[in-house]
């Protein structure tokens, strides 16, 4: 640990004449991981794509098969990562299983690209959502002021991010009571919904498959909506080691809560258009309250604020574990030391989490949602797409590993198939954004075969490195998991 450059905070002191081990603890039970699950899949997805999914998919009738098709692809690829998770019981998510399965340098470039790329576009596309609706009743009939959305997406991540440095508990607590109020949410434009096609309201449903506005090449795109709103089943695998009996544990949740947003979003769409045209979903800025608007204006004003607290969730869940990503690569040694450190009193990996905030500030900038959005996606599926496809070469190469929980190798291979497929499209459907994407994963090689595998920095450039991991860590208060205290 010296040559790592780490040291001893004052904090290190004899408690109660007990030694007390700083590790990240095991406080996730299955009711936690189930709201982890629920509360990283509904945020703001439900409540803005449907009309790319629309746009993209040419009608309403497709639109809904698309919905259903990324549910049962979310549910295929969370069986996968349930196998994976089960048999490989590390934090970390995507980047462990890679790492695992396929190797380093696959491994590097994931993290690589979820650092540069895909965690600060993703949380961007989300808090922008919640800043939105918060305070675009203010502004009514008016749109509020770009600036001042801004404004209120930096304060909203900046208390997430504080939440999250401060207790583990807190935030797993509030993530259960969150994830409690975006169904209610989802209820709120259920059952007007259903209401009026109980009444009859079926023509927005007549020619539901019109062909004429179908342009299949823009069908990935579509994809990538859905998947957007359903993006979140995969966050349980980043915090294996905090769960509760993750042999149990793990499966059920993904299977409880892509059951319960599956059947949730088909209804939530369902109601959409049972009240709304597809001429208004697409001139919509917020479907949500262009619903309430027309289907029960008594609860409009509360229906901004209730998707602006399931994005708020959304977000909390995110970074809870998108950060034991940076942590968990940062104890592989593909990460500098510093991150794989945790607070010595509250346990939480503080590094790790600050490091996210200057790029989700830069990506709150940006402000383009569709764009971020198709921006990221390519490399966010392309991977998940590479760790199926790894559980399959690792179930071959490594028969004797024990798996609490086994899936049939079809579920992988078709998610697989599927997960490539849409990747590969979307360099067609829109070459400028995943391009870029695709260009920006790349620049981890460069990283990779200089700093982490040769390890060619300058002896200079390393001790000035490690002076400034101890200052940050003693100005931190963190230390390395499981060194015991005195």
């Amino acid at each position: 640990q010296k040559a790592m450059g780490f040291c001893r905070t004052k904090s290190n002191v004899k408690e109660e004449g007990k030694e007390k081990a700083v590790f990240l603890r095991k406080k996730i039970t299955l009711v936690r991981a189930i709201a982890l699950t629920i509360g990283t899949i509904v945020g703001s997805g439900i409540f803005i794509t449907p009309k790319g999914v629309l746009k993209n998919s040419g009608n309403v009738g497709l639109s809904l098969i698309v919905w259903l098709a990324c549910g049962i692809l979310s549910l295929f690829g969370a069986l996968s990562y349930a196998d994976l998770g089960t048999s490989i019981t590390k934090s970390g998510g995507h980047y462990i299983y890679l790492l695992e399965t396929l190797g380093p340098l696959p491994a590097f470039l994931r993290l690589w690209a979820e650092f540069i790329m895909i965690r600060p576009a993703n949380i961007a596309v989300v808090s922008l959502a919640f800043g939105r609706y918060l305070i675009e009743p203010l502004f009514a009939p008016c749109h509020a002021p770009a600036l001042a959305v801004k404004l209120v997406t930096v304060t909203g991540v900046s208390l997430i991010i504080a939440l999250n440095c401060w207790s583990v508990s807190w935030s797993a607590n509030i993530q259960t009571v969150l994830a409690f109020l975006k169904m209610v949410t989802i209820g709120l434009i259920i059952v007007p919904g259903m209401m009026a096609l109980a009444e009859g309201h079926y023509e927005n449903f007549q020619n539901a498959f019109d062909t004429r506005s179908l342009s299949l090449d823009k069908l990935p795109l579509a994809f990538y909506s859905g998947m957007f709103a359903y993006g979140g089943w995969f966050y349980v695998n980043f915090v294996t080691e905090e769960i509760i009996n993750p042999e149990r544990n793990i499966p059920l949740s993904v299977i409880v809560s892509l059951l319960i947003v599956t059947l949730g979003y088909l209804l939530t769409n369902v109601s959409y258009y049972t009240v709304l045209t597809a001429e208004e979903v697409l001139a919509s800025e917020a479907v949500a309250v262009s619903f309430t608007d027309r289907a029960f204006k008594s609860i409009s004003s509360a229906i901004p604020v209730l998707v602006a607290l399931s994005c708020f969730g959304s977000l909390n869940g995110g970074i809870f574990a998108a950060a034991r990503m940076l942590f968990a690569a940062s104890r592989e040694g593909q990460w500098p030391p510093l991150f794989s450190l945790i607070h010595s009193r509250r346990n939480t990996p503080l590094p790790a989490l600050l490091l996210m905030l200057p790029l989700i500030y830069l990506m709150v900038l940006i402000g383009d949602l569709y764009g971020l959005l198709n921006f990221y996606s390519f490399s966010r599926w392309l991977f998940i797409g590479l760790v199926t496809l790894g559980l399959i070469i690792h179930r071959y190469r490594h028969p004797e590993v024990p798996r609490p929980f086994k899936v049939p190798l079809f579920i992988p291979l078709v998610f697989t198939i599927s997960s490539l497929f849409i990747v590969g499209m979307s360099l067609y459907s829109d070459p400028v954004n995943t391009g870029i994407g695709c260009a920006i994963t790349l620049t981890g090689l460069p990283v990779y075969y200089l700093v982490v595998q040769k390890s060619r920095i300058p002896a200079s450039c390393s001790a000035m490195f490690n002076s400034m991991t101890v200052k940050l860590q003693v100005l931190m208060e963190v230390i390395p998991q499981e060194i015991q205290t005195y």
